[in-house]
């Protein structure tokens, strides 16, 4: 049994540290292996040159992967990032960012997933998440 987006948001809410709930991420869409965040611009997370900076990026992806296993598995259970690893691809200015996190692999101990991040229809970022189940 997959998630709703209202509890995605849920899950969001209730777990997630205060600057991460800060960032203003809206769980969009969920589905059997993925979830879809939307991370609204803001010039709070503007580095110098007006740019999204890529810490708000890679926090979102990392959420994103953390909504991806809990609608995966029907509900939120502890887990802990083992592995990231994001690239930039364009810079992200005035406009949201899709985050949608696609499982690969989801295991007993480990779920593996791939994380694209849009803004304005283009490719801005690209993650990839290693995941412990606890």
């Amino acid at each position: 049994m997959t998630l709703s987006a209202a509890d995605g948001n849920a899950i969001l809410n209730e777990n997630f540290a205060p600057w991460v709930r800060e960032l203003g991420l809206v769980v969009e869409e969920t589905g059997e292996l993925m979830a879809v965040l939307r991370l609204p611009w803001s010039t709070r997370l503007a580095r110098q040159g007006g740019a999204m900076c890529g810490q708000a990026l890679m926090a979102a992806a990392d959420t994103a992967t953390v909504i991806a296993v809990s609608s995966a598995r029907g509900e939120f259970v502890p887990m802990t990032t083992v592995q990231q690893s994001s690239t930039f691809q364009r810079p992200v200015v005035d406009v949201d960012v899709l985050v949608t996190a696609t499982l690969t692999k989801l295991g007993r101990t480990l779920a593996f997933a791939e994380v694209a991040m849009t803004a304005g229809g283009n490719v801005a970022a690209h993650a990839t998440t290693v995941y412990a189940l606890l």
